[in-house]
Formats: C-alpha cells, structure tokens, sequence
C-alpha cells in the first residue's frame, strides 16, 4: 500500500523559528503515523539544512536578494522568484503529495501567484495555517497597532508600507489586495482549509475576501516536558533577583508593537522590592533600560528560559497585535500567571487561573494586576496554571488535531 505524502511549505525550517519547529514536529509526527514527510523552504534564507523530514530547498541566494529588491522598490512582495517557484511546482507535480500544508509563504522566496495557478487546479488538498494577516492585506502583516480596517474592502495608501515587507518608494497596496483575492479564490472551496491558530484571527478572516472558506481552529502547542514547572534557584542567584518580586517579559524582537515603550514606563512605578526581567534585549535597547530593569539578550538554553518563567511571580505581556503568542503558552506551563493587553488572540489561554487582561495602554493596571497575583501567591497559581497547560497546550495533543485533517481531507479525494 502506497504511503501518504505531506509536503509542507514554509520559507525557514531551522527549529529557532516557531514556525520551522512546528512544521518539522508535525512532519515528526505524520511520520510516525505512517506518512511520508517533506519540507519546501528557502534555501537563500535558511542555508542548506537537515531534519527528519525530506527537504526540496527552493530557490538561493541571488532569489532571494531580487525578491527584496523587487519588494523594496515595487511594492510587489510575494511576485518574484518565478523560477525557483516553477521549478517548486515541477517537484510538487512528480511528488504528488497528498497533502500540501502550507505555512507562510511571504519571506522573498515564492511567486504566490504562479503557486496558486498550480494549485488552484492540481486537485490536491490545501491546508493553510494563518500565522499572521499578510495574506488578506495589501500589504502589512499585522494592521491592530495603526487601528486600520481597510484589508475588509480594499486596500489603499497604506500606513505601514515600510514596514515589514517594506517597500521604499512605491505603494501599490491597492494592486497587491486585488491580486491576493483573485490567486487565493481561485482555490476550490473543497480543497482549500483554512487553520487559524487563535479565535480572533479566524474572526477577523470571516470579515476578508477568504470568509467563504472552510476554517478550522487548531492553536499551537508547546512542549510541555521542557516548559514545566522548575527550580528557579541558579537563574534568581545568577541575575540577583533575591528577595524581590520577579515581573517577567519575553520576545525574539522587541518593538513599540510588542510594548517595550509600556514595560519601561512600568519600570519607573516599581517599587524597591520589584524588579523587572526582559529576555530578548538588543545592545542598542540595553542601553534605554532603567536599573530596575535586567535586560537579558537570549537565554543559554530552553530549559534556562523555563528557570526564568518559573521564577516569575506574573509574565507581562503588553502587545498591541498578536496572534496567538507563545511566550504565553510557555510562562503557564511553567506554573506562572499571565497578565496582558486586550489584544488579538494573546487573551485566549487566559482564565481566572492562569492570568489577568487588561485594557490595551493601561500600564497602571498592568502593575496592579502583577500585584495581585504577587499578593495572592504563586502558590495558588502554579499548580492550577501547569494543570491548564497540560490539557490545552501539549503540542503532541494539537499536531494530532492535524493528522486528524489530513486524514479527513484524504478520505473525501
């Protein structure tokens, strides 16, 4: 008996990014149900790599540098590469997978257009899980921080055009917003399934071009053997956090967006016996943080970011756009509570006992928030928190819920 093929596509698969682990274990995990694995990714970006999984290394360097010259002067990001995604497409049609499950596919190493072509006619089953909002804009891939709506009817003149994917000169939002709706409605209903990983993106999805498409929430998982409840006693000595009260933050970038400005601002209402910890602090940003504030660039390891979380007495979280943010996910599963802005998908893994939402801007009431839960005790948190992550978080548990798609959208072939 033949075995089943998943490709999956996604332009970086080293396991640093979340998007490359989360592809890499679910193509662990179809492995393991008898699937045959592969990965379509940008080797411009990513450099030649090895996992479990078959690779197709899609397109080099010189793709990718074009790509991000035709985005920075065009405005026309996701148009290039049209040969490394030819020769995508001729791979995909010997392959002839069963499923293709696609990720991100902006990241300056694929021409959606002609992909979409292809797919739209191919007859295979897409799935498409929706990390961000780039593919129902003209073109940013978060609008929340600028407060804008027209991705609902129309891009035009758009605020974030240097923003990420920046363009320099030209702004063809409007162009870009027509040219997404026709390549992504030219999918079959019946063959396209559409994964927002939170509540509110696939709410915000039934409001864009794509609302007549299946969707399907499935949220992240986290490895909840790693990101567990530990002692926290070498990171609280090593960073001098004795006797105080732990107020922890965590992003890969930090920016205005993810609340910077707001955890400085906090900063200077602290009192003496608490003391904020930042983990993802650039040289330059070190440089901007009160005393009351320890800036740390990267931790050595996962089990030593686990030490932090489990240290905190509450995990700050003040960003203006999210999806479905990890560092969420990860600080209750290590028994800490979470307190954040009323933002996109970050309040979803928070209950009564897992953590406390505030309104976006109130940083006041995220310090009396964190006070709460310091005045109540992590005693009564931990336990309840590690026991919520375990029967919501277990990636193993949310991998499972897309082997169950797979299986279901083969069965109607």
């Amino acid at each position: 008996m033949k075995r089943r093929r998943l490709l999956q596509i996604n332009p970086v698969v080293r396991v640093s990014t979340s998007t490359g682990r989360i592809m890499q274990e679910i193509g662990d995990l179809a492995m393991q149900n008898g699937w045959e694995s592969y990965i379509a990714y940008s080797r411009g970006r990513d450099g030649e790599k090895k996992c479990s999984s078959q690779l197709l290394p899609v397109g080099d360097r010189c793709d990718v540098a074009w790509h991000g010259l035709e985005t920075r002067l065009l405005d026309r990001h996701g148009l290039a590469s049209r040969r490394a995604t030819c020769k995508l497409i001729e791979q995909i049609e010997e392959l002839r997978p069963d499923v293709i499950h696609i990720h991100n596919i902006h990241g300056y190493f694929l021409n959606y257009r002609l992909l979409f072509e292809y797919l739209s006619v191919c007859g295979i089953p897409v799935v498409w899980t929706i990390h961000d909002c780039w593919l129902y804009t003209g073109h940013c891939y978060y609008y929340s921080y600028v407060k804008c709506d027209k991705w609902q009817t129309g891009c035009n003149h758009c605020s974030q055009r240097r923003e990420f994917p920046a363009s320099l000169f030209a702004d063809r939002s409007r162009r870009n917003f027509e040219d997404k709706r026709a390549a992504f409605t030219s999918m079959p209903h019946d063959r396209l399934t559409i994964v927002p990983v939170s509540e509110w993106m696939k709410g915000e999805m039934q409001r864009s071009f794509l609302s007549g498409y299946e969707m399907r929430v499935i949220h992240n998982g986290i490895n909840t053997d790693i990101f567990t409840v530990r002692d926290p006693q070498n990171v609280v000595v090593r960073y001098g956090l004795e006797r105080r009260h732990i107020l922890l933050g965590v992003a890969s970038i930090w920016s205005k967006e993810k609340g910077l400005d707001d955890l400085v601002k906090m900063a200077g209402l602290l009192a003496d016996d608490e003391m904020m910890v930042l983990v993802g602090i650039k040289p330059e940003e070190m440089k901007r943080l009160p005393q009351n504030i320890v800036g740390i660039a990267r931790t050595e390891n996962m089990q030593q970011l686990a030490e932090l979380y489990s240290a905190a007495d509450a995990f700050i979280n003040p960003t203006w756009q999210d999806n479905y943010p990890t560092v969420n996910l990860e600080a209750i599963a290590c028994g800490t509570p979470v307190v954040t802005y009323r933002t996109g998908g970050s309040i979803e893994a928070v209950t009564s006992d897992t953590g406390v939402v505030v309104e976006q801007g109130d940083v006041g009431g995220l310090l009396a928030a964190a006070r709460g839960i310091c005045q109540r005790g992590k005693s009564y948190y931990r336990e309840r928190c590690r026991q919520y992550a375990v029967a919501h978080f277990n990636k193993e548990d949310r991998y499972a819920d897309y082997l169950s798609l797979y299986d279901e959208l083969t069965s109607r072939v």
